[in-house]
């Protein structure tokens, strides 16, 4: 099929720059697009995007912007450079008529060159402070997209508006039964899915699994624990099941499970808030991070639509008590997140793509 209009997108190093832009992509294939992805030869947004065969990937270079001290920061602006002039390429190569970008390093060669030929170029920020690389980007940006209304403001001097955060409409469409088959569980008990980040929790693993047998008393556990880090020491406890990611299936899974236990990624906690799923929130610390996961966190709580726990305060027995009271609350987090009108920045990014790509 003959296909009239033509998108790059690009985002990438962890599934929360890649989950936003699969929301857009079968829209986009829907509307007769030619879709174009460009990430990482080995990142986790190549494995995520593979499953759309109307998807064309592509790899570049990237470097990573780094606040401290080491040594490939004097290599990995080479990097950039060289992923600079990739991009360019694969741009006049191309010909698209709009560059949409989730952030992470990769995009920012992608960003930039896309500014250099004069290709719309649309960044979306998630978190409610901006990321180094989406800081870089939005120097080169025709409009920045946000997830959280008070970031319009952080973005001095560009054109910004808060959209929202593109969700992947499967993620609504679940079928409680069929995640229940899918982990082997039954009807008897609540489900709590513990959910580390698509690198994993090691602080969130260990503390889940010292409470196993207390809790297994009263829920179910879905725990989604990171690549390699499958304990097989827990593969035959019913009632436990263990997976380093779930992809396909989270819907499902989304659909069965009462509680859950989580870091505080953007898009994760904009996913739970749309399902009004009670959730518990722990943060990455700022002494491993920029501190955006803390901020988000905040906003939820304040709001009503999270319980929190900072990970200096995560022990075993925290957890636990922070479960308990989570499911006894329940009904007042539903609450609160009842009262946000459904519906997701999907719609919002769309039309903005479809405007500037119709100006191009």
């Amino acid at each position: 099929m003959a296909r009239g209009k033509r998108i790059v997108l690009t985002g990438g190093g962890t599934a929360g720059h890649v989950t936003p832009n699969l929301a857009l992509l079968p829209y986009l294939f829907k509307d007769n697009w030619d879709i174009h992805y460009v990430g990482t030869k080995d990142g986790i947004e190549r494995d995520l995007v593979s499953r759309f065969e109307y998807v064309r990937y592509h790899s570049i270079q990237s470097g990573k912007l780094r606040r401290y001290v080491d040594l490939r920061n004097l290599t990995d602006p080479l990097k950039v450079l060289f992923g600079i002039a990739q991009s360019l390429f694969l741009i006049s190569r191309t010909r698209p008529s709009v560059i949409f970008s989730k952030g992470g390093f990769v995009s920012v060669p992608v960003c930039v060159a896309g500014f250099l030929m004069r290709v719309p170029v649309i960044i979306h920020e998630s978190d409610l402070t901006p990321g180094l690389a989406n800081r870089i980007a939005s120097k080169f940006a025709t409009k920045i997209c946000t997830s959280f209304p008070e970031t319009v403001s952080m973005f001095q001097g560009c054109d910004c508006i808060f959209t929202g955060t593109p969700i992947r409409n499967e993620l609504v469409h679940g079928d409680a039964e069929k995640g229940r088959l899918y982990c082997g569980f039954s009807e008897d008990k609540p489900v709590i899915l513990i959910v580390g980040g698509s690198l994993g929790a090691q602080a969130i693993n260990r503390c889940v699994r010292e409470n196993i047998p207390k809790l297994l008393k009263n829920f179910d556990i879905v725990h989604i624990c990171g690549k390699n880090n499958i304990d097989a020491e827990f593969l035959s406890i019913e009632g436990y099941t263990q997976f380093e990611y779930i992809n396909e299936q989270m819907s499902h899974v989304l659909a069965m499970t009462d509680l859950v236990v989580s870091r505080a990624g953007s898009n994760s906690i904009n996913e739970f808030l749309e399902l009004r799923k009670p959730n518990l929130l722990i943060p990455l610390p700022k002494s491993a991070s920029r501190g955006d996961q803390v901020l988000n966190a905040e906003v939820f709580e304040r709001k009503g639509y999270s319980k929190v726990l900072s990970q200096e305060d995560l022990t075993a027995d925290t957890l636990y008590k922070a479960i308990l009271d989570l499911y006894e609350q329940r009904e007042n987090y539903m609450m609160a997140m009842e009262s946000v009108e459904k519906g997701n920045g999907t719609k919002s990014v769309l039309n903005l793509i479809s405007m500037y790509a119709e100006q191009r």
